[in-house]
């Protein structure tokens, strides 16, 4: 079974793209292809953000 990725580790990802992007030392291929990857560990970031909101929401509304 895959280990479930964390935020810090989606988040890290796509750090990593956009300071490749922002370097200028690459082609437009790879460009595409960082920010393509990047989009992806972004869905990730607000997927995880979004269960952890819902997580909190249920547990708070548990506590009224």
């Amino acid at each position: 079974m895959a280990k479930k990725e964390t935020f810090e580790e989606a988040l890290k990802e796509l750090q990593k793209y956009a300071e490749k992007i922002k370097s200028r030392d690459i082609t437009l291929d790879e460009a595409i292809e960082c920010y393509e990857k990047g989009s992806k560990s972004y869905e990730k970031c607000l997927k995880i953000l979004e269960d952890a909101k819902q997580k909190i929401s249920y547990y708070d509304a548990d506590s009224e």
